[in-house]
């Protein structure tokens, strides 16, 4: 049995789906509101100035603090069901059902949520190790529940979880920057679809 980690947003879907979720999830006047505070950072990032997790950490406080949790864990459900399969990439899923042929393991390894893609996984037979978000008593905080799973975090995630030495050779996919770390790991690397060395 090999071992394949896939990066999810971009490798698996066509785009980055952070945006896409919050849209979703979001109240509509909050979501309003948060593009106006949000839109200075926003500029930052764009001119590489302010770090993705520092902007994706933002826009969870602002969005998700003193959500219903029951709501967003809805709000995942349905854009698992609704949403992602219009934006499923096909050479994906094909080379997924191949690592399924050869009975491979395989893993996302996303910084996006737990919230969605804990559906999407079950419904794929795929596991999982991503980003959570924090809730006490059934209302978020909107803080991450732990580190981001993006950069380093990936591969040091998948350390934690899986035995590598057990793996006659492991598979890595990924399409930015946050999944070099997770590419380093593996003996064939894909980046944005093209083996590298």
């Amino acid at each position: 049995m090999n071992l394949a980690l896939f990066d999810f947003d971009g490798t698996i879907t066509t785009r980055e789906m952070f945006a896409d979720f919050m849209g979703h999830a979001v109240e509509p006047r909050r979501l309003a509101i948060g593009r106006i505070v949000l839109a200075p950072m926003l500029v930052g990032y764009k001119l590489g100035m302010v770090s993705a997790n520092s902007v994706r950490s933002r826009v969870v406080e602002y969005g998700f603090r003193g959500a219903d949790l029951a709501h967003v864990q809805a709000a995942g459900e349905r854009f698992a069901r609704e949403v992602l399969p219009r934006v499923l990439r096909p050479q994906a899923l094909e080379r997924i059902a191949w690592h399924k042929a050869q009975g491979d393991k395989i893993v996302v390894v996303s910084g996006a949520f737990d919230l969605y893609l804990s559906h999407w996984c079950a419904q794929h037979g795929l596991e999982l190790l991503c980003s959570s978000l924090e809730s006490n008593d059934g209302v978020m905080t909107g803080r991450y529940d732990g580190e981001q799973c993006a950069g380093e975090e990936k591969a040091r995630r998948v350390r934690e979880r899986y035995d590598l030495a057990g793996f006659p050779v492991i598979y890595a996919y990924g399409d930015t920057h946050e999944d070099l770390d997770l590419l380093e790991l593996a003996d064939r690397r894909y980046y944005r679809w093209r083996e590298v060395a």
